[in-house]
């Protein structure tokens, strides 16, 4: 686990927070400007002087009961910010080469090599930082900030100063750094289709304090929190993929007992992927469709209503049968809807689901 009680008093703000994450997969602070998520990063980095405790697996990098307090050049780990901030005066494997000399262990060599393969900057050794497009700056960041050899890697809105068509071009080389390597990562954004693809823990602030925390799936489907107000509220699947209609363009994947049909994904049969279900894209009847064009339709249970004014967000358990655990979907309908169908909690409903993204 990795462990962190962090105070911290400035003029107009307070940050009180208790951290506790697995140290493998990705955890993501989420929450709005100002409320303490950049603060928290630096002070696990200890490039902020705040009280308290940090713990990373066994390694104490902080610890105000004994008065510890590793400096940040004495703890293990990279960060990545929003601009690259490579050394001009070098290229690509100078930059490489200066974080390399940071580590320690002559193994991360190796290592290195292989982050060059993940990242898909091995074209790029020769060329100086100015020449780079900002998708390739911050894939060199990474590199570099992974060839210290970190136990921790801290990512602070890394992907917030690019355009969209760079933004798309750098998810992919971290959705395969976050399966391939073993390192635990904090990864600061406001962006939920970036949390949606990576993560895999998710921490939620609000004015300097912990509104909630816990496994992504889990927190996605809770209607009592702020997520679930947003347009972009949905869940998140891990899949897998059951069988190919290539003549139709379509893949179909299964979840805990449930078969769903996405596009077509460029993976084979038993391959793991993640899929995104919008609450807008689901929507419900009292009897099963007949001759519909949305192909996933499921029996379910509804759970809860959460109105607002016009719209309504169900919770919805699917039950795929013996052997299988019940899981929850989200759907986002009117309010009038909601008043017509004479919708209460415990109803049997279909939830037909419009679109799953194949993230």
């Amino acid at each position: 686990m990795i462990e962190a009680t962090l105070r911290l008093q400035r003029p107009g703000f307070t940050l009180d927070v208790v951290l506790a994450f697995p140290a493998l997969g990705v955890t993501a602070l989420v929450g709005p400007s100002g409320c303490g998520k950049t603060t928290v990063l630096r002070a696990l980095a200890g490039l902020e002087r705040a009280s308290g405790r940090v713990a990373v697996g066994g390694d104490i990098w902080q610890d105000d009961a004994t008065r510890r307090f590793a400096p940040t050049h004495q703890r293990p780990l990279g960060y990545v910010i929003q601009e690259a901030a490579l050394f001009p005066h070098l290229d690509v494997r100078g930059n490489l080469d200066y974080g390399r000399k940071r580590s320690a262990l002559e193994s991360n060599r190796i290592a290195l090599d292989d982050v060059i393969e993940l990242l898909g900057i091995g074209h790029l050794q020769a060329r100086r930082t100015a020449t780079l497009s900002g998708g390739e700056r911050q894939r060199v960041a990474i590199a570099r900030a992974l060839a210290t050899g970190p136990r921790l890697l801290l990512m602070d809105e890394p992907l917030a100063a690019l355009d969209a068509e760079r933004k798309a071009e750098i998810l992919p080389y971290l959705e395969r750094l976050h399966r391939e390597l073993a390192l635990p990562v904090v990864y600061v954004t406001h962006a939920m289709d970036e949390v949606a693809r990576l993560a895999d823990h998710l921490v939620l602030m609000r004015d300097g304090r912990i509104e909630a925390a816990g496994p992504l799936v889990e927190l996605m489907t809770r209607t009592d929190l702020r997520l679930s107000r947003q347009d972009d509220a949905g869940v998140v699947l891990e899949a897998q993929v059951v069988e190919h209609d290539l003549p139709h363009g379509m893949t179909r994947v299964g979840f805990n007992g449930t078969r769903l049909w996405v596009g077509e994904a460029a993976a084979p049969p038993g391959a793991r992927v993640r899929a995104h279900v919008l609450a807008r894209d689901v929507s419900v009847t009292r009897q099963r469709p007949r001759e519909t064009s949305i192909l996933n339709v499921l029996p379910v249970v509804l759970e809860s209503i959460q109105r607002d004014h016009a719209t309504a967000l169900l919770q919805l358990r699917v039950d795929s049968g013996e052997g299988a655990q019940p899981w929850t979907l989200l759907a986002r309908i009117t309010s009038r809807s909601v008043d017509a169908l004479e919708l209460k909690p415990g109803d049997a409903l279909h939830a037909q689901i419009k679109g799953v993204a194949l993230m």
